[in-house]
């Protein structure tokens, strides 16, 4: 379950990041006259598509493990009123916390959670 949430979360920060880069590329490409860079472009532009395709798959089984919603996926639920965004986002705050703290908080419940295995009581 850790490895899932942590790939749905690198996943989704490539879903928002390809996008950009692709963009920066076509038109850098379009300046500059430069075939080969507007292909590269293009195969971003696929490759986001194709990201953008798993990490909605991804995500639907990327769960808190206290209230179990999907945590990266974009739900209709209400958020949880001291949730905080990043650049607009719930779930990228998410992802980001997954990614560099390797904890996070809820948006749904606002309950941290840390991305560890904890051992058998016997």
């Amino acid at each position: 379950m850790i490895r899932r949430l942590r790939f749905a979360a690198l996943l989704l920060c490539l879903r928002y990041l390809l996008p950009v880069a692709a963009l920066v590329m076509l038109i850098q490409s379009i300046l500059t006259d430069d075939q080969q860079l507007a292909i590269m472009a293009i195969l971003t532009g696929v490759l986001a598509i194709l990201i953008f395709i798993f990490q909605c798959i991804l995500a639907n089984r990327a769960l808190c493990p206290l209230c179990m919603t999907p945590v990266l996926a974009s739900k209709a639920c209400s958020k949880h009123r001291n949730a905080k965004t990043l650049l607009g986002s719930h779930r990228l705050r998410v992802a980001v916390a997954v990614l560099c703290k390797n904890s996070f908080f809820c948006p749904y419940c606002h309950e941290p959670s840390v991305l560890e295995v904890r051992p058998k009581r016997h």
